[in-house]
């Protein structure tokens, strides 16, 4: 190497030329602490000229409270003579001419010569770095959350006022003691193991997703926890920076809404109970007005209005039954309805056949009542008209997602067919217009085929309003 150098001219020249451009101060001194060489670097980060300097005892550059022992720790080294940082472990500074203190780095290397041995001092200003470290201190401790770091054996290594107050320790206390302390005896065992595991593949996230967390006090009371888990790299290995919040209030407060909820949902279940009951009352006046009845069209027309109320009682007890008040299974809905209308017309499933084909499918009570009516309605229609003398076909009922936001809902039957001569849009039967009215409550396209076979088609939108929720 030597040889490579003389290529570029003289080696004294060049190591010059190296020394006094680097951006690091450079100060060789003699074993007695005289300084005997300085860079341009060392005049600006000091303040003196180079001629102040030389012949200079190293002291100068020393504030006056660390110059005591200076001669003592320069002996020391001497002896040793192996390069090292200076003074590990503890906060060094250097002197400005003006008197002002400055944080400093300090590499010290040993330099043998003819003339004995010389110390060369690298030093780096670490103002910039240590105002950074003092902000990032200054914001860890006035984190409203409790701020632990941690080592990668889980002992503590700082902690902040917050974590003082949540715990009831000084700081004193706990520097150096394992985290476990801060643990509940119950959760000790398996933490250490965990905590192994995250330093094996570490990264910023929530700790325990999913589990109920919780601190212990100094007073021994336990407290429940959010906790969220920073990695750091530093030179001396992965540190743990935990934040901590104590969740007492929004515990307290999420189990009085709960509270408030489980009184809403019975109250609800009462409210639909006793609509139920009403209806079911009404139900009953129905009947026995027309068992006193001879005229067999008001006799007909009191069962389809008992229908009509049997359909609506049928949402509410379904919904009285449910653990969700805000959807209604419209499956058990069809399925209870066209049992109805079997026993109340006296279907004779010989001859007719109802089939029920249906995705399971959740809607809201604003919608499952007019759909209900809708269905209740159509499948009268087709049980008592679309097989006249004792022909015999059969009822298609379904209820399919055709899009994840529209509903289809089909009602069919093989049987004689709506007359081309019965004006559908202009009809006075209440029954079909109950149909277009609810069809359009629920905003449904309707689309009547009058035979072959006869079907009447709604196609409800699901999305806009999310009524409905599809099990797929």
């Amino acid at each position: 190497m030597l040889q490579n150098l003389k290529n570029f001219g003289n080696t004294e020249e060049m190591m010059h030329l190296a020394v006094e451009a680097s951006p690091n101060g450079i100060v060789m001194t003699n074993r007695d602490g005289e300084i005997v060489m300085v860079n341009a670097a060392t005049e600006r980060l000091f303040g003196y000229s180079r001629q102040e300097l030389i012949g200079g005892a190293l002291e100068m550059l020393v504030p006056e409270r660390f110059r005591k022992h200076h001669p003592e720790y320069r002996k020391s080294y001497i002896s040793e003579s192996k390069s090292r940082p200076m003074g590990h472990g503890r906060d060094l500074f250097g002197l400005h001419k003006s008197g002002k203190e400055f944080p400093v780095e300090v590499g010290l290397n040993p330099v043998e010569t003819e003339h004995g041995i010389f110390v060369l001092a690298a030093i780096v200003d670490t103002s910039d770095r240590k105002h950074a470290e003092e902000m990032i201190h200054l914001a860890v401790e006035a984190s409203p959350n409790g701020m632990v770091m941690t080592d990668h054996m889980g002992k503590i290594m700082l902690v902040n006022s917050t974590t003082e107050t949540l715990f009831g320790y000084k700081r004193a206390e706990l520097i150096g003691r394992p985290i476990e302390v801060l643990i509940p005896s119950s959760h000790r065992e398996h933490h250490p193991e965990l905590r192994n595991s995250f330093l094996k593949n570490p990264s910023a996230r929530a700790m325990g997703h999913g589990r109920d967390l919780y601190g212990l006090h100094k007073d021994g009371k336990e407290f429940p926890v959010e906790i969220g888990l920073n990695p750091i790299k530093t030179p001396t290995g992965t540190m743990v920076l935990a934040s901590i919040i104590d969740i007492t209030e929004r515990k307290s407060q999420e189990e009085q809404l709960k509270a408030a909820l489980r009184e809403k949902d019975l109250l609800l279940s009462e409210i639909h109970h006793r609509v139920k009951n009403n209806l079911q009352i009404i139900d009953s006046l129905l009947g026995m007005q027309s068992d006193i009845l001879y005229n067999s069209t008001a006799v007909s027309v009191l069962k389809e209005s008992q229908n009509r109320v049997k359909s609506m009682a049928m949402i509410h007890q379904i919904l009285y039954e449910s653990l969700d008040f805000s959807r209604v299974d419209f499956s058990s809905v069809l399925q209870s309805l066209v049992d109805n209308l079997s026993v109340s017309y006296a279907l004779d499933s010989s001859r007719i056949q109802i089939n029920i084909d249906t995705d399971p499918v959740f809607l809201s009570i604003d919608t499952s009542i007019p759909l209900g009516l809708i269905l209740n309605e159509l499948c009268s229609n087709a049980i008592k008209y679309a097989f006249p003398d004792n022909r015999s076909g059969s009822i298609d009922v379904s209820i399919k997602y055709l899009h994840q936001d529209s509903l289809q809902v089909l009602v069919c039957d093989d049987g004689v067919g709506i007359p081309e001569d019965f004006d559908i849009e202009n009809t006075i039967s209440l029954g079909i217009q109950l149909v277009q009215l609810l069809s359009e409550q629920i905003s449904a396209e309707l689309i009547i085929q009058r035979s072959n076979p006869t079907s009447f088609m709604l196609v409800i939108p699901t999305a806009s309003d999310c009524n409905a929720v599809a099990t797929k």
